[in-house]
């Protein structure tokens, strides 16, 4: 476990993946009823981007730094957007915020009283930082797991309604696989659930081996979401997103998202997004 996201923090694949974890969460909360969120891989929480990791990359620069302004964007994509960038908070003269949300951030930012969360995170370092930030909330709940067994033992939530994350840091090489099997053991226990499994996309052939899993395995609703900074070259260019049970406002909502970030995180020519559906009804 040698991943450190405190490097990576707020670039174009966080803003990504939080800007539509924030329409998800915004969904659940049209309705009074109690939801639950669990974060398979939460890490610490939140990231300073003025401490020493963020500043060794800079990859925020290239990510959360460009939503510092907001030029180009219709009101409908700035109220799409306020979820997230409420979360984020006030940025300074050189367009950071002082703090970056990881998901268990955005999560409990948003969550109201009566709803709960279960952030899990392996690593002791990381959740040792996870148990301090929520050790006070009563709504959270930070587990010291192995997230994939986490994620088997606490669904389907009394709740009913809610939201898992799984977001590993691709460190293993059969993690596409490890992730697949975790989801399908919890969606065959709880198919009500909304999920969204986030990857890289540097190994075109075994994405695509994950994507054709949902409609073999017989997952019902899936929806795919991609988003390319550019085209090729050294490190992560393009990332994805798989939304199980997707709101019916979301694709639509994710497609405006999306047709504005594509242009504004773009890094060299190639850059753009992909919505497609993996499975129907």
């Amino acid at each position: 476990m040698n991943y450190r996201h405190g490097f990576h923090a707020g670039n174009f694949a966080d803003v990504f993946k939080h800007a539509l974890l924030a329409r998800l969460l915004a969904y659940l909360l049209r309705k009074d009823a109690p939801f639950r969120v669990i974060d398979t891989h939460a890490g610490e929480g939140a990231y300073d981007l003025s401490a020493d990791a963020a500043e060794r990359t800079l990859e925020w620069r290239g990510g959360i730094g460009r939503l510092a302004d907001l030029s180009g964007a219709d009101e409908e994509t700035r109220a799409l957007l306020a979820p997230y960038l409420d979360c984020v908070g006030v940025f300074n003269a050189e367009g950071r915020p002082g703090l970056y949300p990881g998901s268990p951030l955005i999560a409990a930012r948003m969550m109201r009283e009566q709803d709960r969360a279960i952030f899990c995170e392996l690593r002791p370092d990381a959740f040792e930082a996870l148990r301090y930030r929520f050790g006070r909330d009563a709504r959270v709940k930070t587990i010291h797991i192995d997230g994939y067994t986490g994620l088997s033992a606490y669904v389907p939530p009394k709740e009913k309604r809610g939201l898992v994350l799984i977001d590993p840091p691709f460190e293993r090489t059969d993690e596409f696989d490890a992730m697949f099997s975790a989801f399908l053991r919890a969606y065959r226990k709880w198919p009500n659930g909304v999920y969204a499994l986030w990857h890289p996309s540097k190994d075109a052939i075994a994405e695509r081996a994950f994507l054709d899993r949902f409609a073999r395995e017989g997952v019902k609703r899936a929806l795919r979401l991609s988003l390319a900074v550019a085209r090729g070259g050294e490190g992560l260019r393009r990332t994805g997103l798989v939304v199980v049970n997707p709101p019916f406002v979301f694709e639509e909502e994710a497609r405006k998202i999306l047709a504005f970030l594509a242009p504004k995180l773009a890094q060299a020519e190639g850059a753009g997004f992909e919505i497609d559906r993996l499975t129907g009804e």
